[in-house]
């Protein structure tokens, strides 16, 4: 009985030991104020107000709670995501409402008691114009510094929120100007025009950020331009000569050619968006094709084209450069031009060639989707193929500016029976 007694407890110490670990201190995105109790108490495994009663308790400690709170709010980073953070409380205009009761306040004092001087004790009247000073303040730098990014809020109420405080503390300070307090007169009026000098020079703070940012750009752009211009001269240079020496159906070619393509790319087309269009999507599909094949594929493109690489023009080349690196050997090109009337892709190899006749009908990849693909597209696909090499050539019109449709309804109805008899011949061209 003496023995079963560690071994019942001793799960509980398993259990314990294999509890999940604390999730990290980190500050929601959509919170109330700045996240912190929310990621505090998701941290320490509580609810929220008790963590927000703490602070409130230890805030009349000696301000502990504040210090503590400033301490997280500084230290404690972002949870994961890109969005910008949004805050549901206005703190601004938390901020700005009393300071405008205290503006209020100072205005009666000028108006009806005949003025501060004398009429007001100085504690009283430096109390309240520290604190609508302190509050103006922290409601034209919080909305110039915070709520600025902030998606739910945005520039306009930023330049709201800015031009209200500092026409509290122009007032204010106009007020005071004009009826200094006692001895402390010239310290209590320079207190306004503080704040007002920090709620304009906040403004240049984005400012700054920007330069800072763009200037780190630009030393990134030239530390990139020095490396592109290093890697060129050297590790470029070398994998083309490898490419040359070694022929294009070699293994070391193939992979000195997906090697050089990829340091290109990284060197040149880093920042180029993720939605590719149709020269870019044929030359990745080609280096691909460099790896699996003894080939090498070069794509050139001329004019100016709108087809994307979701498009069914894109989808039959990519065909077609998959039929010629697999039937065909050594260099294959993709030349695509575009104009304001349509696009043209030509694929060719320089194999062997065959007849269309001779294929296999369920063999279905040249009629199916290639030829067949750009017919019901609305385009056009003929294939040319003889002892010298095979030439594919993909066509789609782009309708005319003002037309509602991208593509016309389709070829015109005696097209595909004309186009199928010379697919169907054979035609070498």
């Amino acid at each position: 009985m003496s023995s079963s007694a560690p071994a019942s407890a001793r799960p509980s110490r398993v259990a314990a030991s294999e509890r999940a670990p604390r999730p990290a201190l980190t500050r929601d995105r959509d919170c109330l104020v700045s996240g912190v109790s929310a990621g505090l108490a998701r941290h320490l495994g509580v609810r929220v107000w008790m963590v927000r009663a703490l602070f409130l308790a230890l805030a009349v400690c000696g301000g502990a709670g504040i210090l503590l709170y400033a301490w997280c709010w500084t230290f404690a980073p972002w949870a994961e995501g890109e969005e910008s953070p949004s805050r549901r409380m206005p703190v601004a205009w938390l901020l700005l409402a009393p300071a405008v009761v205290g503006t209020l306040i100072v205005v009666f004092w000028q108006a009806r008691v005949g003025g501060i001087d004398g009429a007001v004790p100085s504690d009283a009247a430096a109390v309240v114009v520290f604190a609508t000073v302190a509050l103006a303040t922290g409601a034209g730098l919080w909305a110039t510094l915070i709520d600025r990014t902030d998606t739910a809020r945005g520039p306009r109420h930023t330049m709201t929120l800015r031009i209200l405080s500092a026409l509290l503390l122009a007032l204010l300070f106009g007020l005071l100007l004009t009826s200094p307090v006692g001895s402390s007169g010239v310290a209590l009026v320079l207190i306004p025009l503080a704040g007002l000098l920090a709620v304009i020079s906040s403004t240049l703070i984005p400012r700054w950020r920007e330069l800072a940012g763009e200037r780190v750009r630009r030393i990134r752009e030239e530390q990139r331009s020095e490396m592109a211009a290093h890697l060129h001269d050297s590790v470029l240079q070398t994998l083309a000569l490898i490419q040359n020496r070694a022929g294009a159906s070699s293994e070391a070619a193939r992979l000195a050619r997906a090697q050089e393509r990829e340091l290109r790319a990284w060197l040149y087309d880093g920042d180029a968006p993720a939605d590719s269009d149709l020269a870019t999507d044929l030359r990745d599909y080609a280096g691909g094709l460099e790896l699996d094949y003894p080939v090498r594929i070069d794509v050139v493109s001329a004019g100016l084209s709108t087809e994307r690489a979701s498009g069914e023009l894109a989808a039959a080349a990519r065909e077609a450069m998959l039929n010629a690196a697999r039937h065909a050997e050594g260099e294959i090109s993709v030349y695509i031009e575009g104009s304001a009337t349509g696009v043209d892709v030509f694929v060719r190899d320089r194999g062997t060639g065959f007849r269309l006749d001779d294929v296999p009908s369920d063999r279905l990849g040249v009629r199916e989707s290639i030829i067949g693909r750009m017919r019901r597209a609305g385009g056009s696909g003929t294939l040319r193929s003889d002892e010298n090499g095979t030439e594919v050539h993909l066509r789609i019109t782009t309708a005319p500016r003002g037309s509602a449709a991208p593509y016309p309804a389709g070829p015109p109805q005696d097209e595909p029976t004309a186009q199928s008899r010379r697919e169907e011949e054979g035609d070498r061209g």
